[in-house]
């Protein structure tokens, strides 16, 4: 039985060329970055030209990038770094109801050192509601965090406009960009973005490395002690081959970011159209406009989301009900109870996030099994 992927907002495959380069730094050049000799030089200046690429990628300087293990630790390190350096001026933080938990756990975290937090609502199509945000913010707000797009319905939020709200009360703004980085040219110079998520496994690089910009006028303090790694901000030896993995990867995605997102979104049109003439009382979650390309988030009336998911499983296609992250939990997507559905719409959603690697077969075969199993699970109902 051949295996179909279907779930890229989870994790993606490393990319043929990625492992190449990231090969040298396991068995030969495997020196650590803070030695003072050859292979320990190599390492360093390997680590050097990987942010260079992401410093490039996103209109940045290069001593604003610090890589860290994942994006929830890119997450922890701009919240809480920020919140403890900046506490003085202020103990107010806004973010909203549909972040990740690496962003939503860590506020709640925060608040029990005494900040305090607003959760904006989004609307039906995963937006927030600017006027409510300008109403949230005030002279104590000294953070606002709003996620690029969400992992869960592809919803894009208007960062441009999100930033200059808070800069106006003179507010830091962090955006989660784990989604958004590889899918979305970002330009941080010119969208007012303070600092920045992402982490290499979402765009065909290496799990277990991610990175954060930071602007370099933004004071923010390390969460975890030791040595001096990473400007004294994130301590740890480096994860040489992971950096290198990150900074190839970023490179590959943006050079060919426009031609992929060109097929995800023919393939994302073509199953929509099929997809609502073969299968009855369905709902698509999110906008279809402001949305990541690969991304579909569908709702199937009277079927529970997760029995879709593992029935599809059987048939060698891989997809997801939500985040992750939150796979295991027993209630339904907070993403989608933010956005106002039922407790009964949101648990019968269903994420596909397609790929580079998808085809128009691949579509025709989930298409065939979809129906199949929607239609199973209905009459067993």
């Amino acid at each position: 039985m051949r295996t179909i992927y279907f779930d890229h907002a989870a994790t993606t495959a490393v990319a043929r060329e990625v492992k190449e380069a990231m090969d040298p730094y396991f068995c030969e050049n495997y020196g650590n970055a803070s030695s003072l000799y050859e292979l320990g030089y190599k390492s360093k200046e390997a680590i050097n030209v990987a942010r260079e690429k992401v410093a490039k990628v996103l209109n940045a300087k290069t001593n604003e990038i610090y890589f860290t293990s994942c994006g929830s630790e890119s997450d922890n390190l701009a919240i809480k770094g920020v919140a403890r350096a900046n506490r003085h001026k202020g103990n107010h933080i806004i973010t909203s109801k549909i972040e990740h938990p690496a962003v939503l756990n860590t506020c709640k975290q925060l608040e029990k050192e005494g900040f305090r937090v607003t959760y904006l609502n989004v609307d039906k199509n995963g937006f927030i509601d600017l006027e409510e945000l300008k109403n949230s913010i005030n002279r104590n707000t000294i953070l606002v965090s709003i996620m690029f797009a969400n992992n869960e319905v592809g919803t894009i939020q208007p960062i441009k406009q999100i930033s200059n709200i808070a800069h106006k009360y003179n507010a830091i703004f962090h955006t989660d960009a784990v989604q958004a980085v590889g899918n979305v040219k970002i330009d941080v110079q010119e969208m007012g973005i303070d600092l920045l998520s992402m982490s290499a496994h979402k765009f065909y690089g290496p799990k277990g490395v991610g990175a954060l910009f930071v602007r370099k006028n933004v004071n923010f303090v390390q969460i975890q002690n030791g040595g001096h790694q990473e400007h004294d901000k994130r301590a740890g030896t480096e994860n040489v081959a992971g950096i290198v993995g990150l900074g190839k990867a970023i490179e590959i995605a943006d050079r060919n970011m426009e031609e992929n997102n060109k097929k995800l979104l023919q393939l994302r049109q073509y199953f929509l159209e099929q997809i609502k003439d073969k299968i009855p009382y369905i709902r698509i979650n999110g906008d279809l406009k402001n949305r990541l390309p690969g991304n579909i988030n569908i709702s199937f009336m009277y079927v529970n989301g997760k029995d879709i998911v593992k029935m599809l499983a059987n048939a060698g296609i891989c997809t997801s009900s939500g985040s992750a992250c939150s796979s295991g939990l027993p209630q339904p997507s907070h993403v989608l109870i933010a956005m106002g559905l039922s407790e009964d719409i949101a648990k019968s959603a269903l994420r596909i996030t397609l790929g580079k690697e998808n085809t128009k077969e691949d579509i025709d075969y989930l298409i065939e099994t979809l129906v199949k199993v929607v239609e199973y699970l209905r009459t067993e109902r």
